[in-house]
Formats: structure tokens, C-alpha cells, sequence
């Protein structure tokens, strides 16, 4: 194969993680090409203000964050490109990659295609997105201080969730669609102690007000079980129903964890089978279900580019 046609490394995804790497990429001149994927910047993307990110004392909006990233990886000769990956063969090498109907080969691979926030998708709740919704409470608790909340969920998410917002929010209200709880005994307990969590079950969300304000206002609840509508006045919603690993397309490639999150050692090497994979390497959200906030995710992407330097080297390029 030639070498026109190989290229030193392809990166998937183009949200923080992603971006580091091709920053990092970029500058050691392997002029990376980075497929952007059905959410091009991530979680960052539909972020309004990001007050954590070390550099911006006043903040900086997610998606100028993100463009600036953009910005910063072509000046070092990064190629980004609106596209979707179809299929991977990964057991030859270079590694084959299927993009409609583009035949794209690699030396390595970086995967950072992040996980995506569960929604309950109404259209009231899309609209309002970084409004007020939010599917980060470490991302944005701060801005509940002194207001009344609401948590929808009922898993341990939503109770650390909940339990995180008691430190900011005057009134945290937990709605759960279910009479029954999946956190675990420890989590539930915990949340049910404290003086500032209210629990609300049997509940759905039918719509969130303040669609025309582009703030919310609260939300219209049903009952599940009497079907009795309410209103209930909050100035927050955070989702706690979890994340969507974006990893369908390495299912039965890479080894996956039980909710489909990639498998790494030693940070961001992936496995089949229990045994490293040369050259290929997962950072950011698909692989980081604990932390998920973007300086872990750019730290996470600055160590799979740096992997992708070494191993390059140690093979002749």
C-alpha cells in the first residue's frame, strides 16, 4: 500500500478529547484527519457557559471552546471532516476504516467518540437545553445556587447527582416514573436522609415551561398511576438517567464494559480479549464513566496522542 494512501493516525470524534489529540497529533506533523461524527463537539456543543476550564477566568461558552479547539488543531494540520464511521476492521494492519463509501487506511487509531446524555426528548426539554437543562451537575450546579431544582431519575446518577446539588440548590425535588428506585441501598438511603431531597414517584415530565422565556420555569407532571396533572415551580432540571457510550461499532472488536463503555489500560490502551491492541487507543467520555467533565477528557486525549508519537516511532516514522 502506498503511502499517499495510509494515513499516520485518524481520530474519531471532535469533542474536547478528540481535539487535544489532534492538537498534540498535529504538532508532531502527523497531520491527523479527524472524523467528526454525529455530534461534532461533543457534549460541550449544546454547553452555555464552562466556568471550570482552566485558562478562561471569566468563562467561556462550550461552543466557542470548542471552536477555538477546531482553530487550534488545523493551524497545526489537522483535517477535520463531517462523517460517520461505518465499520472498522482492526484485525490488519494498517487499519481499515469504512466511511460511506470511502475505504480509509490507518497506521493508528484513536477512538473519541464520547458518550451521549440520555434525554427524556421533549421537545420543551431539547429547546431548553443550557437553559437551565443540563445533564451535568458537576458542569453546572453552580448556577442552581439559591434556587429551587428538580432531579429526574432513579438510578445512582440521579441520587449523586442529587446529593452533589444539595450544596447549591435551596430545594432538590427527585422524580422518578417508578415507585421503585434501581439505586443501590446505600445511594437511595443516603439521598432519602437529607433534609434538602423530596422524593416524587409514579412521575413523569410532560413539559418544561419557560419555552418563550428561554429560562425555565418548571414543570407540568402527570402521575402514572392516577394520571393527575401538576405543576411544579423550579428554576433547574438535571437529567440523572445516565449516558450512551457512542461504542455500537466496536462491539465484539474491543472489550467492552457492561454498559458498553471501551475497556482501557493503563489510561487509554484498548483490548481484545484482554490483550492490547498496537496502535489503537480510547480516550475521553467512551472510556471515562466516572469524571466525564472536559479537562478529564482533554488530559485523556493529550495521552492517547502522545501514545500515538511513541508507538509511530518505535515502528519507523
Amino acid at each position: 500500500m502506498s503511502e499517499i494512501t495510509t494515513r499516520d493516525t485518524v481520530i474519531l470524534g471532535s469533542g474536547c478529547s478528540g481535539l487535544t489529540a489532534a492538537i498534540y497529533a498535529g504538532r508532531s506533523n502527523l497531520k491527523p484527519l479527524v472524523l467528526e461524527g454525529h455530534e461534532p463537539g461533543g457534549q460541550l456543543s449544546i454547553t452555555t457557559l464552562v466556568e471550570n476550564f482552566p485558562g478562561w477566568p471569566e468563562g467561556i461558552q462550550g461552543p466557542e471552546l470548542i471552536e477555538n479547539m477546531k482553530k487550534q488543531a488545523t493551524r497545526f494540520g489537522a483535517e477535520l471532516r463531517m462523517a460517520h464511521l461505518n465499520s472498522i476492521d482492526l484485525s490488519k494492519h494498517p487499519y481499515e476504516l469504512t466511511v460511506g463509501k470511502e475505504v480509509i487506511h490507518t497506521r493508528t487509531l484513536i477512538i473519541a467518540s464520547g458518550a451521549s446524555a440520555r434525554w427524556l426528548n421533549l421537545p420543551s426539554e431539547q429547546a431548553l437545553i443550557g437553559y437551565g437543562v443540563s445533564s451535568c451537575a458537576t458542569c453546572d450546579g453552580f448556577f442552581a445556587s439559591g434556587k429551587e431544582i428538580a432531579v429526574i431519575g432513579g438510578g445512582d446518577s440521579a441520587m449523586e447527582e442529587a446529593l452533589f446539588l444539595t450544596r447549591f440548590a435551596s430545594k432538590v425535588t427527585l422524580i422518578n416514573r417508578t415507585e421503585r428506585f434501581r439505586a443501590s441501598q446505600i445511594m437511595l438511603e443516603r439521598a432519602m436522609a437529607h433534609p434538602q431531597i423530596k422524593f416524587i414517584s409514579n412521575t413523569t415530565v410532560e413539559e418544561v415551561l419557560g419555552v418563550e422565556e428561554k429560562d425555565v420555569k418548571g414543570l407540568r407532571l402527570k402521575n402514572r398511576v392516577s394520571g393527575e396533572e401538576s405543576t411544579l415551580p423550579v428554576s433547574f432540571m438535571f437529567l440523572g438517567i445516565g449516558h450512551i457510550p457512542n461504542a455500537h461499532a466496536f462491539k465484539g472488536i474491543l472489550d467492552l464494559d457492561d454498559d458498553g463503555y471501551i475497556l482501557t489500560k493503563d489510561n487509554v490502551f484498548v483490548t481484545h480479549e484482554g490483550k492490547v491492541i498496537p496502535g489503537v487507543y480510547a480516550c475521553g467520555d467512551i472510556q471515562d464513566r466516572r469524571y466525564r467533565q472536559a479537562i478529564t477528557a482533554a488530559g485523556s486525549g493529550c495521552m492517547a496522542a502522545l501514545e500515538v508519537e511513541k508507538y509511530l516511532e518505535e515502528h519507523g516514522r
